[in-house]
């Protein structure tokens, strides 16, 4: 049995299960986001800050959430499959997963996993790129691909793209044919969030956020959310989120460790907001 196995075991029934997946190989660009997990796990414990919740939530001594540490990853569509059977045997003990990325690749197999144990799954995904591509670079599965290869297969019941600031023809062609409903950068407003129905899913690329905010990360896109935007909307979402990642955080482009504070501030309130 593995440490991981060992882990997963011990979880109960509602709980938060911490998983790193250090999976890079995906990327176009620049590759980095392999170094991110034990980047925010740092920053989440950092004596500059705290455990607490902006609602209230100790965490630090909250015994509902473990950390399940780093996937051992391999390579090609067996580290795909290797995700989805990790997430996969969380999410059988009954609880929850909050995934450290890694690229954007990481979401689809762990969007598959999610849509077997939760019907009528809805995705909420926050970047500045639409990762809609039916290939990109050749690649099917690279990090710009993942929403595709989800919509395609039928796996949710409904997708919500918000930040969005680099879309071409081609992806504004799949966000027809899938039926997203997508708010563009240059329209955004809190009122304009589109409503969410069911089991909630958050996809969080730290790119969304403006690179004033966020610079450690491969793609900087200006014009982006800025913390508190963020913040703002997981605040009201109105459903249970019952998983989420956080992809594309690229220590190497990251010197004052402000990405990894803003990084380990999400995966604070994303997992208050899994446990509530």
């Amino acid at each position: 049995m593995t440490a991981l196995q060992e882990r997963i075991g011990r979880l109960r029934k509602g709980m938060v299960a911490v998983l790193g997946v250090p999976l890079d190989e995906n990327s176009s660009f620049m590759r980095g986001p392999a170094l991110a997990p034990p980047r925010i796990r740092e920053a989440l414990r950092s004596g500059s800050s705290n455990m607490s919740t902006e609602r209230g939530l100790d965490l630090g001594s909250n015994a509902e959430w473990a950390d399940m540490g780093d996937l051992e990853i391999r390579s090609g569509t067996e580290a795909l499959a290797q995700i989805e059977k990790a997430v996969s045997d969380m999410l059988a003990t009954g609880a929850r997963a909050l995934v450290l990325g890694g690229d954007h690749s990481i979401t689809y197999p762990v969007v598959r996993a999610y849509a077997r144990s939760h019907h009528g799954l809805a995705i909420l995904h926050i970047d500045a790129h639409a990762d809609t591509y039916d290939e990109y670079e050749g690649r099917r599965y690279s990090h710009a691909c993942p929403f595709a290869r989800i919509m395609e297969e039928g796996a949710v019941s409904s997708l919500v793209q918000l930040g969005i600031r680099t879309l071409t023809p081609h992806q504004r062609q799949q966000a027809e044919r899938f039926g997203i409903s997508m708010v563009e950068m240059k329209d955004w407003a809190l009122e304009r969030m589109p409503e969410l129905r069911g089991p909630v899913y958050v996809s969080l690329d730290m790119d969304g956020l403006d690179p004033a905010f966020a610079p450690g990360v491969s793609h900087h896109e200006p014009g982006g959310f800025s913390t508190r935007d963020v913040l703002q909307i997981l605040h009201r979402l109105p459903s249970p989120v019952v998983g989420a990642d956080i992809v594309e955080f690229n220590p190497t482009r990251d010197p004052l460790g402000i990405t990894a504070m803003a990084a380990a501030k999400l995966s604070k309130e994303l997992l208050g907001l899994m446990l509530q």
